[in-house]
C-alpha cells in the first residue's frame, strides 16, 4: 500500500510538472520571440498613475502614482529619464527611470497635453490646450524660453529629426503649424481635416503624417513645400464611419509600415508605406488612443482607453496576441529597453 501510494503521489507530481511544462510552451510560442526585456510605462488618465509593464511576462509589475491626469508621456535619449505630462496639475513631471522616482516638475503652461523632445535632448515642446499656445522649456535650467501663440484647443506634437521643426496640430483651427525651432517663430500654416490628434515625422524628415479624428483621414505633407501630397482614408466592413477616428501613428523606421489608431472602432490601420494603401485592420481594445514600437520594431503596444488595457501586437504577423490589463483610461505608452 505504501509503494502504491508513494507511485500515486509521483504520478500525480509528474502530471502537474508536465501540465506547467506544456503551458510555458505554449505561451512561449504565441508571445514574440524578443531580443531584449523592456519595461512600457503607460499613463492612466483616470486614476493618475503609470502602469510599469514587464514585456518579459506581458504583466504588470509596479503603479507609480504620478500628478492629475497623465497623459503624454516620452523619454531622454538615453532612456535614464521619463518626462510625464500632468495635464491637471499644469506641469511636466521628470522620473528618474532607475528608482520610478518623481525628481522635480518643470513649468509647462497650462494643461499640458502631449510634448516632443528636441534631438537636442534639452528642449521640450508642450502643447497647452487651454491656451492656444506651444511652450518651449529648457529641461536643464528647468525655464520657459518661448511661447508660441498657435491655433485653438492644440493638441499634438512633433520635432523632426534632424531639429529643425516643431509642429503644433490645433484641434479647432485644423492646421498643423510649423515652428522653426532656430528663432521659435511660428512660420508657416498646413490647413488639415477635422480635429488633427497626431503629428509624426517619417525617419528622413521627408514626410509629416497628420491624423484628423473627426475628418476620418491622416494627410501626408512634403516637409519642403508643406503641402498635402496624400490623404489616406479608411474604410472598416460594417463599421460605421463616424466610429474610425484617427489618433495617434507609428511608422517604422525601415519605411515599410505605418500604424494609425482608429479610436472607437477598437481598431489599428496598418498601412503600406510603398503603395500608401491600407492592408490590414487589426482588432485591438475599446478606443484605441496610442501606441508606441519597441525598439526593435518587433512588437507594437496601444493604448485602449475605454477598456482599460493595452494591446500586444506582434509587427511580424500583424496580429494581436494578448491583452494586459492596466489603470483607467491609459493614454500614452513609452518603452525602456532593460538588458540584452
Amino acid at each position: 500500500m505504501e509503494t502504491r501510494g508513494t507511485y500515486q503521489l509521483m504520478s500525480s507530481f509528474v502530471q502537474r510538472i508536465t501540465t506547467k511544462l506544456v503551458a510555458s510552451a505554449i505561451l512561449i510560442a504565441v508571445l514574440p520571440s524578443l531580443s531584449y526585456a523592456h519595461l512600457a510605462y503607460v499613463s492612466n488618465e483616470r486614476d493618475n498613475t503609470i502602469s510599469v509593464i514587464d514585456t518579459e511576462t506581458w504583466e504588470v509589475v509596479k503603479t507609480i502614482d504620478v500628478g492629475e491626469r497623465p497623459r503624454g508621456i516620452t523619454l531622454s535619449k538615453d532612456h535614464s529619464t521619463l518626462y510625464i505630462c500632468a495635464s491637471d496639475s499644469d506641469t511636466v513631471q521628470v522620473m528618474d527611470v532607475a528608482t520610478e522616482k518623481i525628481l522635480h516638475d518643470l513649468p509647462s503652461g497650462e494643461d499640458p497635453e502631449q510634448f516632443a523632445l528636441h534631438p537636442d535632448d534639452r528642449h521640450l515642446y508642450i502643447a497647452n490646450e487651454d491656451d492656444a499656445i506651444a511652450t518651449v522649456v529648457d529641461t536643464e535650467t528647468r525655464t520657459v524660453v518661448a511661447q508660441i501663440d498657435v491655433g485653438v484647443e492644440p493638441e499634438g506634437m512633433a520635432v523632426s529629426h534632424n531639429g529643425e521643426w516643431a509642429i503644433v496640430t490645433s484641434e479647432t483651427t485644423n492646421m498643423a503649424h510649423w515652428i522653426d525651432t532656430a528663432s521659435q517663430q511660428l512660420v508657416h500654416n498646413t490647413l488639415v481635416d477635422q480635429r488633427p490628434r497626431d503629428a509624426e515625422f517619417t525617419r528622413d524628415d521627408k514626410q509629416l503624417w497628420v491624423s484628423s479624428e473627426i475628418g476620418g483621414t491622416v494627410s501626408i505633407i512634403d516637409t519642403e513645400t508643406k503641402e498635402i501630397t496624400k490623404v489616406l482614408n479608411f474604410e472598416i466592413p460594417g463599421m460605421s464611419p463616424d466610429r474610425i477616428q484617427p489618433v495617434g501613428m507609428e511608422l517604422t523606421s525601415d519605411d515599410k509600415l505605418a500604424f494609425i489608431a482608429l479610436g472607437p472602432s477598437n481598431h489599428v490601420a496598418v498601412v503600406d508605406r510603398a503603395s500608401l494603401e491600407v492592408i490590414k485592420y487589426i482588432l485591438v481594445g475599446r478606443r484605441v488612443w496610442h501606441m508606441a514600437l519597441t525598439p526593435e520594431e518587433d512588437t507594437l503596444l496601444t493604448t485602449n482607453g475605454v477598456s482599460g488595457d493595452v494591446t500586444v501586437i506582434d509587427v511580424d504577423k500583424l496580429k494581436a496576441i494578448k491583452s494586459i490589463k492596466v489603470g483607467r483610461y491609459p493614454w500614452g505608452v513609452a518603452i525602456v529597453p532593460t538588458q540584452n
